[in-house]
């Protein structure tokens, strides 16, 4: 039967054979004879904490309301819109039209995916951080776009520098996707340079969409963010998630916040394409924002324990370790002892010998290559563990 060309270039080979990869590993390791370690994986950030007991609690209270079985419009979203604004003027200072400014969404991925084709036509050309976040070269895909590649430098600090595009190029772009904190590099970044990528949407007349999921989880310096400019009203559109800060990643809770006629178009889109979650599930999400607002510094104290005693396992057994600076994940330059391995082939091999997955850094664009990411979604103890296999692994190379 035949598929779109489209649907072909979403480029998800490299995490579909990893996550296969995994299957079968975890498959032969539940046979008690095959003597094999148990999985541990790595691969994604999924995280082993536990949301706020105020959201589930909230969550539980309406399940049984009738309303909360019901296909839920956008109209009945206005008390989590409301909150949304409020959270927004207590976080960056900035007020926002809950009614015209703000939007639901089913996870950010789902935000960062659909908005090309709301604000793009065949062909337009739109600029990616590289690496990037697979959704945001996938929505490029789906619009049928033409992605330009904006290449991020580690000697740099990863710092974008926007002066690689000459001023024809920019005036070429119709649309620019950033996201600091940054993932996979796991860097926090500066408000500078999105104030810069601001001054560029404007003098270039650019949409630009920066994907925000992490803006609580800074562990040094502060997270930067699009509501901190004034102007983001003029030309931008902001992504932020439960799924990181709060712990939600399988509620799929979301917002988008922006300006006017962005949200209105992404409103368009969404409503040939799904409905709103469940009145419970947002019941949980205003929980999170009004009741506990201090989950995410809970977690940054976690995540900065296992940073720190991981960066020191893997140094220890020989893979220099550059420290992060936003939570979550650890990106790895290769280490020494395979040089002889693309990120690909160094992920299957480390997990066939050793149990431990981690992500393929070709899988975020060119610029992920002789990288890899590892997510600290596990006890201190365990990963510890998993850095000694490694360091078994790397010691028989």
């Amino acid at each position: 039967m035949p598929i779109s060309d489209r649907l072909a270039q979403l480029g998800s080979g490299v995490f579909a054979r990893n996550d296969r990869r995994k299957a079968d590993y975890a498959r032969r390791a539940a046979d008690p004879a095959s003597g094999l370690p148990p999985l541990l994986d790595l691969s994604l950030g999924s995280t082993d904490l536990q949301p706020p007991p105020e959201a589930i609690a909230a969550m539980a209270a309406r399940l049984g309301e009738p309303a909360s079985a019901a296909y839920c419009l956008h109209a009945a979203t206005a008390p989590l819109r409301e909150a949304v604004a409020a959270w927004a003027q207590r976080r960056f200072g900035t007020v926002v039209d809950p009614e015209t400014e703000v939007l639901l969404l089913v996870g950010s991925q789902e935000g960062t995916a659909h908005l090309p084709l709301a604000v793009l036509n065949p062909g337009d050309a739109a600029l990616l951080l590289d690496p990037y976040y697979p959704s945001h070269m996938g929505g490029l895909h789906l619009a049928s776009a033409r992605p330009r590649l904006l290449r991020l430098d580690a000697a740099a600090a990863w710092r974008p520098d926007f002066e690689q595009l000459s001023p024809a190029e920019w005036d070429e772009l119709a649309l620019m996707v950033l996201g600091f904190p940054h993932n996979p590099t796991a860097t926090t970044g500066e408000q500078a340079w999105v104030d810069a990528a601001v001054e560029k949407a404007l003098r270039h007349s650019v949409v630009l969409a920066h994907d925000n999921p992490y803006v609580d989880l800074a562990l040094d310096g502060t997270a930067p963010a699009l509501l901190r400019n004034p102007a983001w009203r003029q030309c931008g559109i902001e992504f932020f998630s439960f799924s990181k800060s709060w712990c939600l990643g399988g509620y799929r809770l979301a917002f988008a916040i922006g300006a006017e006629w962005l949200i209105t178009a992404l409103r368009q889109l969404k409503g040939v394409v799904d409905f709103n979650q469940s009145l419970a599930l947002q019941a949980g999400a205003i929980a999170a924002l009004e009741q506990a607002p201090h989950w995410p510094e809970r977690l940054c104290a976690v995540y900065r324990q296992r940073r720190d005693a991981m960066a020191a396992a893997l140094e220890a057994v020989g893979w220099p370790v550059p420290l992060p600076s936003m939570a979550l994940y650890l990106w790895l330059p290769l280490p020494p002892l395979a040089a002889d391995l693309d990120s690909e082939r160094f992920c299957a091999a480390l997990l066939e010998a050793s149990g431990v997955a981690l992500t393929p850094g070709h899988g975020f664009g060119p610029g992920g290559e002789g990288w890899v990411r590892l997510a600290l979604v596990h006890p201190q103890a365990e990963l510890e563990a998993g850095a000694a296999r490694i360091g078994r692994w790397l010691a028989s190379r």
